[in-house]
């Protein structure tokens, strides 16, 4: 049934976007079952390749038509299962759209296909003395497309702020079809921002306008090793207590650091338990002063090697263990979870110790890796998906890691989403008013729900329904008159 009910959508796109986007493969499809949370999988109905924005809302049409449900995909990079497909819809992959359409140095901003990768744009005005401020660690593969849907962040967004505070203006279709123009600067509801990380469920934006920033005048980036993490914290504390604002302060623990040495032989302080990376920049004068600032509480936190960069290439070198984390972990363990949550800063030493305890407790090892200067974590749940039962232990820990960031005052997610990976914690942060508000104005973009059904909100309503938490098959439902995805 579910392979008949997509034979007339399938046709349709053959004929409009010609045989070579159009996959139906199985074997093909199985490429597309994950994002780079490989924990959850799924094998689209049908994966389609547009080119432009006309070709994107033609299939959203088509969809929409026949009552299809489609999700969007990027580089395929997220963390939370955002651009996981389903097996009766239509997944929408953008990756052939990555022209940059247009840069203005003199009003700052550049317009780029949603299938650019994050880097791409820092490269196309590097010379001319810019950059793209949001750098997430897939920088060199995400797309900014995916930035979009996830309102993602990246080592610099302690000072420079996430996605959603470096995007312009959007073209967007709709999960009917149309096209739109969303801009920061329309009277009304900001529906740019309602937009930005709105993972995928109010449309697929086509075309975004990005900021450009001027290049800092002076960057300096300092190396600290310390015993443990507890030290490299009360630095964190410190230098932000100071009335320092760093662009970047990450820090690794000593698994998160052997792993890195694993895959690309950073060469970080031998023996350290954790390493505070900190980045300085602005004008030289400023950059030196924080230099000795941050140089002096380290010392005085307890750091027993102090590094600095000479030059781009030792830059370069100090972020290599920490950009490569992710990745770098495959080296030490055959699959793990990758978490997200946020807590206050004052928490971290507690709510790391928490993990260290959970980790003993359920015989999961976990590597810390994170936005030290905003309580971004991101632990590494490591196990073996091989091993009976060990994937249902990393998953226990990875929850009760989210449930330690809420009892903190903390978040789900700081910048990798809620996707299908967290949307059972929704209802331990939000109230049920406060998910029928969230689900009234998504249905006010997708009132059937195609659009990246299943994501986010825990328990799926219909939106023609009182938001209220519903028991038992919805009535419509039951008559076969909707269908609840």
């Amino acid at each position: 049934m579910q392979a008949k009910r997509l034979d007339e959508p399938i046709r349709r796109f053959l004929e409009f976007l010609g045989p070579g986007s159009v996959i139906t493969d199985p074997v093909r499809l199985r490429t597309y079952e994950c994002d780079g949370l490989t924990h959850h999988r799924a094998t689209p109905g049908v994966v389609v390749l547009p080119e432009t924005t006309e070709q994107v809302a033609a299939v959203v049409r088509i969809c929409a038509e026949y009552g299809v449900p489609f999700v969007a995909r990027g580089a395929g990079t997220g963390l939370s299962g955002g651009a996981l497909p389903r097996t009766d819809g239509v997944l929408v992959v953008t990756s052939r759209m990555r022209r940059i359409l247009s840069i203005d140095l003199r009003n700052r901003w550049a317009v780029v296909e949603p299938g650019v990768t994050n880097l791409a744009i820092t490269e196309a005005v590097r010379d001319q003395g810019y950059y793209y401020a949001p750098d997430p660690s897939s920088q060199q593969v995400c797309s900014i497309g995916g930035n979009v849907a996830e309102n993602s962040g990246g080592a610099h967004c302690l000072k420079y702020g996430f996605t959603v505070n470096h995007v312009l203006a959007l073209e967007v279709v709709t999960p009917d079809g149309d096209i739109v123009e969303l801009s920061g600067t329309d009277p009304g509801y900001d529906l740019l921002g309602v937009f930005v990380g709105s993972e995928g469920t109010l449309g697929i934006a086509t075309k975004v306008t990005v900021r450009l920033t001027r290049a800092p005048q002076s960057v300096t980036t300092l190396l600290a090793a310390f015993d443990g993490i507890a030290q490299g914290g009360l630095a964190v504390s410190a230098i932000i207590g100071g009335g320092i604002l760093p662009a970047a302060i990450e820090m690794m623990d000593a698994l998160a650091i052997e792993a890195a040495e694993a895959a690309v032989s950073c060469a970080y302080p031998e023996g350290a338990g954790a390493v505070l990376i900190v980045e300085l920049d602005g004008p030289a004068p400023e950059v030196a002063y924080q230099l000795g600032e941050v140089t002096r509480i380290c010392r005085e936190s307890g750091a027993f090697e102090l590094r600095t960069a000479a030059d781009p290439a030792e830059r370069a070198a100090i972020w290599k263990g920490r950009k490569s984390a992710f990745a770098a972990v495959g080296r030490i363990s055959p699959a793990y979870i990758v978490q997200d949550g946020v807590v206050p800063r004052t928490a971290l030493p507690g709510v790391l110790a928490d993990i260290d305890r959970l980790s003993r407790e359920h015989g999961i090892r976990v590597a810390n890796v994170f936005h030290a200067g905003d309580g971004n974590l991101h632990p590494l749940v490591l196990f073996d998906d091989g091993e009976p039962g060990a994937g249902e232990r990393a998953e226990l820990v990875s929850g009760k890691i989210l449930d330690l960031c809420i009892e903190h005052g903390g978040s789900i997610t700081g910048e990798h989403g809620v996707g299908v990976d967290k949307s059972r914690y929704m209802t331990k942060m939000f109230s049920n008013d406060d998910l029928d508000t969230m689900q009234l104005v998504r249905c006010a973009f997708d009132p059937v729900g195609l659009s990246n059904p299943g994501k986010v909100f825990p328990t799926p309503r219909l939106c023609g329904e009182v938001p209220r938490v519903r028991k038992g098959v919805h009535p419509l439902v039951e008559s076969g008159r909707a269908e609840q995805f």
